[in-house]
């Protein structure tokens, strides 16, 4: 059977499954991110070989890059919203200060124990910067944790993906260029095509629909599949022009939530859901591209780096941040251990994979591996965690209204 129609079978099947077991999975330590992961494990190469994919393989590819596109859509839409509803001082700390220094740490970190070049060490910090609002989302959902921090990591999440793309591009611009002075120039006009792009869609497309309310009957559902209409026709729009595709979708989400922000939770109903398949695939993809003597390949030497991306560069550049909040020291340090890697890390590594960049093999091996223990440990710990930090805190807060509050996965 074609790799393909085997992928859309498995999927299918597992997806079928994560549905019927997502109470289980919201009340243990199994979440749907553990349970896709492992199935993409047994099922790829260092399984069963049912799915046999690589990572420059078309489908992995367009996968990765709807998946990006929805995500980045749906954060622009999500996070306008969120920073207008909610109170912006201590989330806007993570995002400022502790994501640039969690970055710094890790590139300072890979140069020390792996001997990385810096262009690729700052690479390698800028993959694993953003956190994943799927590994959280036992957290956020969770009466238990005191409702700031609930907003703080939801509100952290839905923006960082979207705020290390740049640097993201950037580095693996300097590091495919292998040292062409004009790389700046190329990439300065990549961004910025993309941009002007998804401004400019962005606004086209607000007016557009606010004609057709104003003289016709939209119906509600048809509002959001117009929005995801309009990502698509984005990202094909800059790639076309010679621009990023990916910032066009996250700047355009931006500005359709500032244009129109009483229909930004309209707009992103139908791309939320489909996002949440994206990702669960995406897990998929992942664990079947697993090949553990190749993530090893870098020896104790990458395992302390390991450690050091998920027990403690969040943790040293997180409380800094934070002081002069509110937060106690158990609250800070509850937020500082709640930075998975998940989905944004892995589609970010497999696109520079693709860009075919020096030492490119490496950074998505360690990639791969920081993901894979965060998504093992992350996922096992929120909910015990969670629950063990409000019944000591004695913070029991009512859950607010899922229109304002709730996580973006189930």
């Amino acid at each position: 059977m074609a790799n393909f129609e085997t992928y859309l079978l498995v999927l299918g099947l597992l997806l079928g499954a994560g549905a019927l077991l997502s109470g289980i999975a919201h009340r243990s330590i199994l979440s749907l991110a553990i349970f896709f992961l492992f199935a993409g494990l047994v099922l790829g190469s260092q399984g069963f070989g049912v799915i046999s994919l690589q990572p420059d393989s078309q489908l992995v590819q367009r996968v990765i890059e709807l998946t990006l596109i929805v995500i980045l859509f749906v954060d622009g839409l999500e996070a306008e919203a969120r920073a207008l509803r909610r109170s912006w001082h201590v989330p806007f700390r993570p995002l400022v200060i502790a994501m640039p220094l969690t970055a710094c740490f890790i590139a300072a970190a890979a140069v020390l124990l792996l001997g990385l070049s810096w262009r690729q060490a700052f690479l390698l910090g800028a993959l694993l910067s953003p956190t994943d609002p799927v590994l959280t989302s036992s957290v956020v959902s969770n009466h238990k944790t005191p409702l700031k921090i609930r907003n703080s990591l939801n509100l952290e999440s839905g923006f960082n993906d979207g705020l290390a793309l740049p640097a993201v591009l950037i580095f693996a611009a300097t590091l495919q260029a292998g040292g062409d002075r004009i790389w700046w120039h190329s990439l300065a006009q990549d961004l910025a095509i993309g941009a002007a792009t998804g401004l400019t869609g962005a606004f086209l497309a607000v007016k557009i629909v606010g004609w057709f309310r104003g003289r016709l009957a939209l119906v509600p559902h048809y509002q959001t599949l117009y929005a995801f209409s309009v990502a698509l026709a984005l990202y094909g729009a800059a790639k076309l022009l010679g621009g990023n595709g990916f910032i066009s979708v996250y700047i355009a989400g931006i500005v359709m939530a500032g244009i129109a922000p009483g229909q930004a939770q309209t707009f992103s109903r139908f791309s939320r859901e489909a996002g949440e398949i994206l990702k669960l695939s995406t897990f998929v993809i992942f664990g079947s591209l697993l090949v553990f003597s190749q993530l090893l390949a870098d020896g104790a030497r990458a395992l302390l780096l390991v450690a050091f991306v998920i027990f403690l560069a969040r943790t040293l550049a997180l409380l800094p941040s934070l002081l002069g909040t509110r937060l106690d020291w158990p609250e800070r340090f509850f937020m500082a251990w709640f930075g998975p890697k998940g989905v944004a890390c892995i589609a970010y590594s497999l696109l520079v994979l693709s860009m075919k960049i020096t030492g490119g093999e490496t950074v998505f091996r360690l990639t791969a591996l920081v993901v894979f223990a965060s998504i093992i440990l992350h996922s096992a710990s929120d909910t015990p965690l969670a629950n063990w930090f409000g019944s000591h805190s004695g913070r029991h807060v009512k859950v607010p209204h899922p229109s304002s509050s709730s996580p973006r996965t189930p």
